[in-house]
């Protein structure tokens, strides 16, 4: 009843209104207080956000209990789950996806931080965008949980994760070897396999294999090929053993990136038909590949706890983009290449120990560092041929980072937590086409950290949160001085870190029977925007930004057989200084909101019905040019057998709507044909995808 109610709403007009949100949220906590008197319902579902289990509002962990329960169209979606996260794509889907959060555009993901058991994902001085963080590479059926902090409170957290960070955990244990195959629209094809064992003495190994197909609603197939491996080996407990985790990935695909928008509402480009799936270049696309090896060891004695982990990962990027066509090169094209070759070497340490007494001192004293060797190549290209180079750049690059935590529970009722935290950077770049850019850079900032949580009265927590954080430039604009297009022009060095600062007020209430429910406010300052302009080889320091928000997350179980989540986020993003072109921080979207409906035993079948809504946003810094808000419904029915078999059915954009994943403010008049005429257009948009069913059988043995 509550899915199908949705539908009205859906069916007109380009998006569904936030006070919709809010009238159907209404009405679920109005309908939840009616249950709580007629039953007695635990709260169990998708998230372990329990009172006593975090240091903020906006802290919680995911179980992986969500990925059986909602329809995935990508492993980087798994984000999405993050309450007041949406994660989209403007690009081939063996490509990072575009993330947002509070207020960010987080690009590919800068400002956001995530990990996998442990190893950092975000790679800096990347050649497409500094913090990329591709998660495609990810086997949703072996994460056992998420890990989610928001903001910049946190002594474990680094470089960036100002706006937040997320930790993948695999499972080192599986309840059964299986194998999985699935079936859908477009070419799509999918097979992954696990198995685990024990191997005698507490050893366990998992293994897990994948290969995806997929080509896509596009006119020129996407052409993925995605293969995907990972091998564990553990030993002991979480508190004493040990795991090593031996990853490898690879893709390539063809993309269809986005195109001005009046080629889709006319269906015409200079005099020929053009279709709302069509390309303007038919060889953009790229290759990928990531192989990492780590070592985690933990022991504990008495009430010492010592943990170590070292990694080393192996990554590749070709990708070849072009964003305006013939307009730079009227005869061969805009399109370039950016490319790279990078080892990562890691290590993160920590001790943990407890000091009893009339109050008891939990003390954190940790260390992680990590180094980065790198070859960054940018280039003008056509059809994936070399033309000219623009930039090639060794790079050199570590960030060493220590700090100390102390938590304190000093009544029943009230608790703290102070951090520290001193971060060093220091790189190296080596400009092969133009020595002026070479040089090094080095510099540290101090990040102290608080947060106090009072309660839990009548059933609620609150929450209060401070900190300092930060996020690096890319190495390569800390060194630069002369803009690699044109030597005559001179840029300025960006600063190798910016320092942020964030505060939040929260509570956390089960004071409704059978409701866990979440409130934030909060505010964070930068004190300038990073700008990495990727296709010009250059990077920008922006103007100093301030965000404010508030989130509102909501797990309602009226009943066993029913689980409801709501997540709703507003906020507020501005340049604080006006340098005349206006203070909308562009792409910044202002109101998100996810709801999931999952129902149980719907004859043997288990149904979740979930909306996603982004709203619109500015697209150019006088507010000028908007994109459109967009609402889509994703559908997932599963049945289990006696055999322990099941079936997944999957239906992504239900309704068949037509959105567009992103946009972007045009860059100016564009060429769209060979010699051809300049275009005004005020936005580019990449659409998004069709609806699109697949079918799952999964066997279990």
């Amino acid at each position: 009843m509550f899915a199908l109610a949705f539908a009205p709403s859906l069916t007109g007009g380009a998006g569904l209104d936030m006070r919709v949100c809010c009238r159907w949220l209404g009405l679920l906590l109005v309908a939840n207080t009616a249950w709580a008197h007629m039953s007695d319902v635990e709260v169990v579902g998708n998230y372990d956000n329990a009172l006593a289990t975090s240091d903020a509002a906006s802290q919680g962990v995911i179980r992986s209990q969500i990925i059986e329960n909602r329809a995935l169209l990508r492993p980087g979606e798994m984000l999405a789950y993050v309450p007041g996260m949406v994660v989209t794509q403007h690009s081939g889907d063996g490509k990072a996806n575009q993330y947002f959060l509070r207020g960010f555009n987080l690009d590919h993901g800068t400002d956001f931080a995530t990990s996998i058991n442990g190893m950092p994902i975000n790679m800096p001085t990347h050649a497409h965008g500094h913090g990329y963080s591709d998660l495609n590479f990810l086997i949703p059926e072996l994460v056992q949980r998420v890990d989610y902090r928001k903001g910049p409170y946190f002594a474990q957290d680094g470089d960036f994760s100002s706006a937040g960070a997320a930790d993948f955990l695999y499972k080192t244990k599986l309840d059964k070897d299986f194998t999985q195959f699935t079936l859908g629209q477009r070419g799509y094809q999918r097979v992954v396999a696990g198995a685990s064992h024990e191997l005698g003495n507490a050893m366990h190994y998992v293994v897990g294999l994948e290969r995806m197909n997929n080509n896509g609603p596009w006119s020129t197939p996407e052409g993925l090929r995605r293969s995907n491996g990972v091998f564990m080996l553990s030993d002991g407990s979480r508190a004493n053993g040990w795991t090593a985790s031996l990853m490898g990935y690879q893709a390539h695909w063809t993309s269809t990136d986005q195109v001005p928008q009046s080629l889709l509402q006319s269906g015409q480009n200079n005099g020929q038909a053009f279709g709302r799936f069509d390309s303007l270049d038919a060889s953009d696309g790229g290759a990928t590949h990531r192989a990492s090896l780590s070592l985690d060891w933990r022991q504990s004695r008495g009430n010492v706890s010592d943990k170590v982990m070292v990694y080393a990962v192996d990554y590749g990027l070709a990708l070849f983009s072009n964003f305006t066509y013939f307009t730079n090169d009227p005869l061969h094209g805009d399109q370039f290449m950016q490319k790279e070759s990078r080892h990562v070497y890691g290590l993160k340490t920590s001790r943990q120990w407890v000091v009893e007494g009339e109050v008891e001192w939990l003390h954190t004293l940790g260390l992680q560092s990590r180094s980065d060797f790198m070859d960054v190549d940018l280039a003008n290209t056509q059809s994936r041929l070399i033309r000219s180079w623009i930039r090639q750049d060794t790079v050199r690059q570590n960030l060493t980072g220590v700090f100390a935590d102390t938590q304190v529970r000093w009544t029943p009722w009230l608790r703290t937590n102070f951090g520290l935290r001193y971060d060093q950077y220091n790189t190296h770049v080596d400009s092969v086409l133009q020595h002026l850019n070479s040089g090094a850079a080095s510099a540290g900032v101090w990040s102290p950290k608080f947060s106090g949580v009072l309660g839990p009265w009548g059933k609620t927590e609150y929450f209060f949160n401070a900190g300092r954080g930060f996020h690096s430039n890319d190495a390569r604009g800390t060194t630069t001085q002369v803009d690699p297009t044109d030597a005559s022009k001179t840029l300025a060095r960006v600063p190798a870190l910016v320092a942020s600062r964030g505060y939040e007020l929260g509570l956390k209430t089960e004071a409704v029977q059978g409701l866990q429910s979440s409130l934030s406010v909060w505010r964070l300052d930068f004190d300038a925007e990073l700008v990495y302009v990727g296709d010009a080889g250059g990077t920008e320091s922006g103007r100093p930004s301030r965000r404010r928000g508030i989130e509102w997350s909501n797990r309602w179980t009226p009943h066993p057989r029913w689980m409801l989540d709501a997540d709703m986020a507003w906020s507020k993003p501005r340049f604080r200084v006006d340098d005349g072109s206006g203070t909308r921080i562009p792409n910044a979207v202002e109101k998100v909101a996810l709801l999931a409906a999952t129902m149980k035993d719907v004859g043997q079948w288990h149904v979740t019905a979930q909306l996603r809504y982004i709203g619109a946003a500015a697209l150019s810094e006088d507010n000028r040019v908007r994109s459109d808000s967009s609402s889509v419904v994703n559908l997932k029915a599963r049945r289990k057998f006696e055999n322990s078999n099941e079936v997944y059915v999957d239906v992504f954009n239900a309704f068949n709507r037509r959105f567009n994943d992103i946009a972007y403010a045009s860059p100016g008049a564009l060429r769209t044909v060979p010699n051809g005429p300049l275009i005004s257009d005020p936005m580019q948009v990449h659409p998004g995808e069709l609806r699109s069913v697949r079918l799952t059988y999964v066997h279990r043995y």
